[in-house]
Order: C-alpha cells, then structure tokens, then sequence
C-alpha cells in the first residue's frame, strides 16, 4: 500500500509540476534571430541589427549618428566607436560648410518594409537641400547605403562628407592609389605619420581644388589636408593585426572625388569619402552610393576583386 501511495504522490506531483515547467519554459526569453534588417528598440529613433555576423545599433540614442555600437559577433571584436560606420559628417558647398555638423541637424528615421532604414535630413532657410539616406544590409557582412540629395536652389560643387570611424582595434588606414610606390601600378599604401597627421587622395585635379576651396579653413576644426596621390578607386579599408579582419569602404568612381584618412595610429580610427563633387541646380536630384563591408583575412588583391564585383553588381564597368 506504501508503494501504491508512493506512485500516487509522485504521479500528483508531476502532474502539479509540469505544468509550472511549462510555464517557465514559454516564459524563457528567445535568442535573437539572425535578420538582414534593421529593428526598433526601446529607445525611440534607434534601431538594432544582429545579421548573424555583425551586431549592433543604428542612431543610438535616436541620435543622427552612424552604426555604433557594432562587433564582429564570430569573435566579440569592436568594429566601431562613436560617432559609428557611415556617419553623415559634414555637408559643404565651394567655401561654405552648412552648421558645424550634420549630427546636430534635424533628422527623421522610418524603417522600411524590407528593413532597411531611411533618414531623412529636411531643408531649412539655412539648409538649402533636402538630404534622404537609406542603410540596408546587402548580406550578413555588408551594409550598403544610397544617399540622396534634392537641391532647393543651386548648390555649387557640393559634398556630403562621410565619416566611419572604426575601434582603435583598427589602427592604419590602406588607400588604393594609381601608382602605389615605385611600382607605377595602383595598390594600397598606408597612411604613415611622415606623410602629415592628415592626408586626402583626391579622384583628380578638379577634386584638389574642390578641397582647397576653403571649406576646410572654417572653423570650428579647420583641417590643413596633406594631399596625397590620386586615387585609382574610392576605396579605402583598415585592418585588425591579431585576428586580420578587414573593414571596407568603397563607393563608384564617379561618385566620391576623394578619401581622406588621418595617419596611422591616430586616436580617430576614421575612414573618410567625399561624395558627389559637383554643381546641383535648383530642384536637382543626384545620388551616391557606398558599401561598409567586412572580410576576414583577405589579400590585397581580393579586396579589389571585391571592390571589381561591386562595380559590377551597380551596373558599372571596372577600370582598374
């Protein structure tokens, strides 16, 4: 008979269990699912993104700012720092800069039904141009982004400068000049402190004098770029020496007039393109493209091979 109870007991006690299991069970938070796309998070204006590769946050803070944070999730290494990857910096026109910086103008954020995200800069009496950027992630490692620009009356040579600052996990930046040392072929050369603390590859020499216009003498923080050799391709990446993964960035040749870069080891771990570079007309729509990409040990020559099938992918021919 004990036994008899003792296998009724046990039974009433599964049966009052099991269903509290449950519970806690159903109740257990899910990991996150890897997406290509962009989600709202508590915060309002900021947006989440875990690609499966890379993971992190757009417009933290609701801010106007870049992606930051984000890590390399296969090995828990910082990609970025503030102000993030893909960040709108500064916009200019020939000797004029349009306020200190387009992180303290004005923005909206919707996402789409893709999830891709779009931002949106409005025109002001002091802002003579609407500005609408969309970031959308084109595979696990690669977020792409098209930036828009609507004249609301003539803007001469005209620039969006675009800023991506990686962690100091990153220290140099590699250039993909013409005539990369005396080898008169293009390749990478990095940017070294002898070369000045600053240094800009302009496409060309329509795109020195755009730099030397006097947009970079106003202050707050004038800059005195060391100009460099002309670039053979708006393309530029940094490297993470243990671990050898590479951040990218690259636009089409047409589309950014230059790269800029402070030197090695400079505390600002930036990578800079210069988009457009040319003279908008009064209710003129122009776009620019740029890729963020991330690989992991790769040569010198894959980066270009990559950079080739890029070109490739938008509909241009390489002329590399």
């Amino acid at each position: 008979m004990r036994y008899k109870l003792g296998l009724v007991y046990i039974g009433v006690l599964a049966s009052l269990v099991a269903p509290v299991l449950a519970q806690e069970q159903s109740a257990a938070p899910e990991a996150a699912v890897p997406t290509l796309g962009f989600a709202p998070t508590a915060t309002p204006g900021e947006f989440s993104f875990d690609t499966g590769a890379l993971r992190g946050v757009l417009r933290q803070g609701g801010a106007s700012i870049g992606l930051v944070p984000m890590e390399h999730v296969p090995t828990g290494i910082p990609l970025s720092k503030s102000p993030g990857i893909l960040d709108h910096y500064r916009v200019f026109t020939t000797n004029h800069r349009y306020g200190e910086s387009a992180r303290s103008l004005p923005s909206e954020s919707k996402l789409l039904p893709d999830g891709s995200l779009e931002v949106h800069w409005p025109s002001a009496e002091d802002r003579p141009y609407e500005i609408t950027s969309t970031f959308r992630w084109r595979d696990a490692a690669t977020a792409d982004l098209q930036v828009e620009v609507q004249a609301t009356m003539d803007l001469p040579d005209f620039e969006v400068f675009l800023a991506s600052y990686c962690s100091e996990r990153f220290p140099a930046t590699s250039v993909y000049v013409k005539q990369a040392g005396d080898t008169g072929k293009p390749g990478f050369v990095i940017a070294e402190k002898e070369s000045g603390p600053w240094q800009v590859f302009p496409r060309d020499a329509k795109a020195s004098d755009i730099i030397k216009d006097g947009r970079w003498t106003i202050p707050p923080n004038p800059v005195d770029w060391a100009v460099m050799p002309e670039i053979a391709a708006p393309l530029a990446f940094r490297r993470e020496p243990s671990t050898g993964i590479v951040a990218m960035v690259m636009a089409p040749p047409q589309e950014s007039f230059a790269v800029f870069t402070p030197c090695r080891d400079d505390p600002h771990c930036s990578m800079y393109l210069a988009l457009f570079g040319q003279t908008l007309k009064n209710g003129e729509t122009a776009r620019a493209h740029v890729r963020f990409a991330i690989a992991v040990n790769p040569t010198d020559d894959q980066v270009v091979t990559y950079y080739q099938d890029y070109l490739k992918e938008m509909g241009e021919k390489p002329k590399l």
